[in-house]
């Protein structure tokens, strides 16, 4: 693989990893009490080579599986393991 092409996926993941981030930011701060939590897809629905997460939200297939049914505490619990294997820090987590 050329170092160009090998950059150009570098930036993108990084893209996309900005992007999950500021999803993450909307969903669990900033999001109305009364309204469902809103999904982690950024609609890159790739697996990984080794298939067990998505490229776009890092969710397994058993929680892309488990969200349209899962209730809220569900779905907040799918976040927080999802921004654990995305390497990103919990928005509900930081310092004020």
């Amino acid at each position: 693989m050329s170092t160009e092409i090998f950059q150009d996926q570098q930036e993108q993941q990084a893209q996309q990893l900005v992007q999950l981030a500021n999803k993450a930011e909307v969903a669990l701060v900033w999001a109305e009490a009364d309204q469902p939590v809103a999904s982690p897809c950024i609609n890159v629905c790739r697996m990984t080579e080794d298939r067990s997460h998505c490229q776009g939200c890092f969710r397994t297939i058993d929680e892309i599986r488990a969200w349209s049914k899962g209730d809220s505490t569900l779905r907040l619990e799918i976040w927080g393991k999802l921004l654990q294997r995305a390497g990103l820090k919990d928005p509900r987590e930081a310092e004020i």
